[in-house]
């Protein structure tokens, strides 16, 4: 268990990437802070069964990623319980599928704040304990389209291309002080997120849900297979190893081939 004694806070984790990226970090032996939304019995037995995995402390916080007040709340609560903040997984995130001039202004703006602004106003947070204690891991899910953009998606590619160069910068910040910063890039993962965007793109593109599927999301990977949210948790769970020490800056794809065309 090469991460006991070590705490992480993972956001939009109640469930898919998030949830097993939480799962990979504590079966390490890490004490996990999970976040977001769902069924509070479900989240509870999702917390019980982290602290069981890592014999050490599992936390759950509500915290709203919309609310910068709530996220600092939020780090500064695992500060305090835990005893530090050594990684956070910024894996928050929601979508809405429409052309730009039908894209509702509220939804632009929650995207921009969940997907993007958390992710700044966390790491702001948490970067001044992990530089006094010379290690730390911030990793961020981004996205094949923080490298490449699709129609209708404005505010998400918009969000995931910022998640990249936050990474970067901040791994330029903190370079001497044993914290590396770096941003996943999944393709097409069978998460909540990709199912119930499944809708809005039949309905913007006049599709099936199988055409959606196969024409649409696994159109773009070369593999024509789903990226799981378990390889994404382990790719994640690498860089926090010591062997990983040396990437920083990064964004690394796991995309099934899809931004080598």
């Amino acid at each position: 268990m090469f991460l006991k004694g070590k705490s992480a806070i993972v956001t939009g984790s109640t469930s898919g990437i998030g949830l097993d990226i939480a799962k990979a970090l504590a079966g390490e032996g890490a004490q996990v802070m999970i976040n977001g939304f769902g069924d509070a019995a479900a989240i509870e037995k999702e917390r019980a069964a982290l602290a069981e995995a890592s014999g050490a402390k599992a936390l759950y916080d509500a915290a709203d990623m919309s609310k910068p007040e709530a996220i600092t709340a939020m780090a500064a609560r695992a500060e305090a319980e835990f005893g530090a903040v050594d990684i956070i997984v910024n894996n928050a995130g929601i979508q809405h599928v429409a052309p730009i001039e039908d894209f509702p202004p509220e939804k632009f703006e929650a995207i921009i704040a969940i997907n993007m602004s958390a992710a700044w106003y966390l790491a702001r947070a948490v970067v001044p304990g992990m530089k006094a204690r010379k290690w730390g891991r911030i990793i961020s899910t981004a996205s094949a389209h923080s490298l490449v953009a699709s129609p209708n998606k404005s505010a998400y590619v918009m969000a995931k291309h910022g998640i990249a160069g936050l990474a970067k910068t901040i791994a330029l910040e903190v370079a001497t002080h044993g914290v590396t910063v770096n941003a996943i890039s999944p393709g097409y993962v069978w998460t909540p997120l990709v199912e119930h965007q499944i809708p809005d793109t039949m309905k913007t593109r006049g599709l099936t849900r199988e055409q959606v599927i196969n024409d649409v999301l696994l159109d773009a990977q070369p593999t024509k297979e789903f990226v799981t949210s378990e390889q994404v948790a382990a790719l994640a769970l690498y860089l926090c190893r010591d062997e990983a020490k040396s990437i920083t800056g990064t964004n690394l794809s796991i995309d099934g081939g899809w931004t080598a065309q």
